[in-house]
């Protein structure tokens, strides 16, 4: 299965990730909230974790939220 990390999802800014990771708390903690999540939705995916159908939606859901957050911030 395809990961979507953000360094993934956004390669043309990798360098101000990386710049924001280490200057900007809010925006560490996104990252970090987004890892997580995404990291949890892959083993959803890979059958590693099981839950049911709803719930899974509701994190994929949580994961576009943030995901649109975090494209926004980069985009300040």
């Amino acid at each position: 299965m395809e990961r979507h990390n953000l360094l993934n999802e956004f390669p043309e800014y990798q360098e101000k990730i990386h710049q924001l990771k280490v200057s900007d708390h809010h925006f560490r903690k996104l990252f970090d909230e987004y890892h997580e999540l995404e990291h949890r939705i892959h083993n959803i995916n890979t059958g590693e974790e099981v839950v049911i159908d709803e719930f899974a939606h509701e994190l994929k859901a949580k994961l576009l939220h943030l995901k649109d957050g975090i494209y926004q911030y980069l985009n300040k």
